[in-house]
């Protein structure tokens, strides 16, 4: 069966109103095969998603997220007609109560977590039953794609009764895994190994995070399948001109800013860039720096924040630096210019990071850590330098060699914008999707 044949259904978790990821790239990847033809559904899961772009997404939500934690929680609630349901898991209710943040700890989600893996055995057996009901009778698929093994307490169920091959796609299972407290992280792990055996394989967009999975979760080598991770560039063309004709007007170097876009958070590695900022304040011809940082962020990674903040503050730096919480689309596409070197030092291997694709885009030069996600995109296109991993040092010096060139600035960010715009486009990340997904069929 070829893929324009088939008929797949591509599952993805919602992120409770925060601009997420996985929930880009799912919609992304989705909008490109449908102009190909391919009948794809993309259906959300807990919430609706959000996005940057036109939302591809099925207007109903599956798993709703009130009605999962309440069944969680409530043992009435795993009873209730259907009905009673349907209310809970309407998208505009959902979309209402989860607007806000809500500090909601993956330590503190780890029954939820170990019921949602173990499926129809779990507390959410309606939600499954539910689920499977649509996937027979409507969604008929001849092929089922998730954005994450997190919410795979569904696939024995699926490869059982319609026997359709289903493959996952891993893109940050691992953070929250490891963000889980005994004895759950430990029952978590045992149940998302029964389901990796389930399934027919697994989408990744990097070798290093491929190696990662495999080893925590014994998922066998030959069940991996490399995708092409990219952006579309169309849609970031008035970002782009926006920093081009930001740089244009640039009178003087005599005040250069660096900057990281990514969720707020330990992972991501921003104390490793404050700490790399602190340094580099200290160097000669780096007094008038400053920092920029942005993103989303969680109400359980506030602290996190502050702590950051005062480190700034303490070293003199109150004045220097800046942060944009949680912008929407408008304000992340002021964000971009002005900057002059771009850096997310995430200290876990980085299964996506589209905000780098996206300041490559913008021609603006990168900073990444050795081995991690980028590595082989910045060697490829010559977009940027390297530093070791987790070295606060190095990657001060790094920044210090970009930010004392202009030449070298302007000749890594051409090369880093040409080879986004060529090579790690929506069109060459459908094309690289549609490969690997046709294997499967």
């Amino acid at each position: 069966m070829r893929l324009n044949e088939a008929r797949v259904i591509y599952l993805t978790a919602g992120a409770a109103g925060m601009y997420c990821g996985s929930c880009l790239h799912d919609n992304a990847v989705t909008r490109g095969l449908m102009k190909r033809g391919v009948d794809i559904k993309l259906l959300p899961l807990y919430t609706p998603i959000r996005t940057d772009e036109e939302d591809v997404s099925v207007d109903r939500v599956f798993f709703g997220g009130i009605n999962v934690f309440l069944q969680q929680k409530i043992p009435l609630f795993r009873h209730l007609p259907g009905f009673f349901d349907r209310w809970l898991n309407n998208p505009a209710l959902i979309a209402r109560l989860t607007a806000r943040a809500v500090k909601v700890d993956a330590k503190e989600l780890g029954g939820l977590a170990l019921s949602m893996a173990r499926g129809e055995s779990g507390y959410q057996r309606k939600e499954v039953m539910r689920l499977m009901k649509w996937l027979r009778e409507e969604g008929q698929p001849d092929l089922v794609v998730l954005s994450n093994l997190l919410i795979g307490g569904i696939v024995p169920l699926i490869k059982k009764e319609l026997g359709v091959p289903v493959v996952v796609n891993l893109q940050g299972d691992d953070v929250f895994l490891n963000e889980l407290i005994p004895p759950y992280k430990e029952q978590v792990l045992v149940e998302m190994k029964r389901i990796a055996a389930e399934a027919d394989g697994f989408l990744v967009f990097n070798e290093p995070y491929a190696a990662a999975m495999g080893d925590m979760l014994e998922i066998p080598t030959e069940k991996f399948r490399l995708t092409k991770l990219g952006i579309d560039t169309d849609a970031l063309s008035g970002m782009a001109a926006d920093c081009a004709e930001q740089r244009g007007r640039a009178e003087s170097e005599s005040c250069l800013t660096v900057a990281s876009f990514a969720r707020l958070c330990p992972e991501k590695g921003l104390d490793l860039l404050v700490q790399a900022f602190i340094e580099l304040k200290k160097m000669p011809g780096m007094e008038k720096v400053r920092l920029k940082v942005g993103g989303w962020l969680m109400e359980k990674d506030r602290d996190f924040l502050e702590a950051q903040e005062q480190k700034l503050r303490s070293g003199g730096l109150a004045d220097q630096y800046e942060v944009v919480i949680s912008p929407d689309s408008e304000g992340k596409r002021a964000f971009f210019p002005g900057i002059d070197v771009f850096s997310v030092p995430s200290v876990a291997v980085e299964p996506k990071g589209l905000s780098v694709l996206e300041a490559m885009t913008c021609a603006i030069p990168v900073v990444e850590p050795e081995g991690g996600g980028f590595a082989e995109v910045i060697s490829e296109s010559g977009g940027g330098l390297l530093f070791p991993p987790g070295e606060a040092s190095a990657l001060a010096t790094e920044l210090a060699t970009l930010l004392r060139s202009k030449e070298s600035r302007l000749e890594m960010g051409a090369k880093g914008r040409q080879h986004v715009i060529e090579h790690r486009n929506l069109e060459a990340m459908t094309d690289s999707t549609a490969e690997v997904l046709q294997g499967f069929l």
